[in-house]
């Protein structure tokens, strides 16, 4: 039987190629490994496309709201549009659902609440979280925003990129390399952040588990077993999706 022509036969399948389709997954597959984003021209090069072969692509990207662009650096990166589509089509929704289980189980332990937080173009974003059972307690709502730069969960989301080193307080190197975090909360008095790394089946970071633990004489769990414990959770959770942390 002939192949019909949605049906490309062996052999012929660049006859139905979509050079601008291919443009733009180069450019959003390039971007999702750049974490500090590049400029047009860099993406030009990095893709080997001249500058005008992309221009309308990186517009149409943005337009769409799949690429967010700095006005100050001129450097595009990844929103969380991609994310957002992913999560609307039920088999994929797999960084919320099997964290579900686990943060309950967290916050049930340490009677403290817990959160997930990814990258969305150089901000934190809330993705998931579990309240605490205590009659206190601390907690950040689904869909909440933060800076990258300046919160112990962006520190963690951005160890790994070239900018990172400089934003890091002194002593925080190592325990970032290991794959967690505590501070002090920049925006909220009282409150020591403990975070934990969540990674995919690579090993890169793909969002981080945080506990705003607030330590007082109510406080049923100490902060060096919250840390064990986080860090224990963010591994189960790494292990559900793959990761090896």
């Amino acid at each position: 039987m002939s192949p019909t022509p949605d049906t490309p036969a062996p052999g012929r399948a660049n006859e139905y190629a979509a050079p601008a389709l291919d443009k733009a997954l180069d450019i959003l597959e390039l971007l999702a490994n750049e974490a500090g984003g590049l400029t047009q021209t860099e993406i030009a090069d990095a893709v080997g496309r001249n500058v005008s072969q992309i221009y309308r692509v990186l517009a149409t990207l943005e337009r769409r709201g799949y690429l967010t662009r700095d006005d100050r650096s001129g450097r595009y990166v990844l929103s969380m549009a991609l994310f957002d589509l992913a999560h609307r089509h039920p088999p994929l929704r797999g960084l919320v659902q099997l964290a579900a289980a686990p943060m309950r189980e967290l916050a049930d332990r340490i009677r403290q609440s817990c959160n997930l937080g990814v990258d969305d173009a150089g901000e934190v974003r809330i993705v998931a979280q579990a309240e605490s059972p205590a009659d206190f307690g601390y907690q950040v709502r689904v869909g909440a925003r933060f800076p990258l730069e300046s919160t112990a969960t962006g520190a963690v989301l951005s160890a790994g990129a070239p900018d990172a080193a400089g934003r890091r307080l002194p002593g925080e190197a190592e325990l970032l390399a290991a794959g967690y975090l505590t501070r002090t909360d920049r925006l909220q008095a009282g409150i020591t952040d403990v975070v934990a790394a969540v990674t995919d089946r690579a090993g890169s970071t793909i969002a981080a588990l945080t506990v705003p633990y607030i330590g007082t004489s109510y406080s049923a769990v100490g902060l060096d077993e919250v840390v064990a414990a986080a860090r224990a959770t963010a591994a189960e959770i790494s292990a559900r999706l793959g990761g090896t942390r």
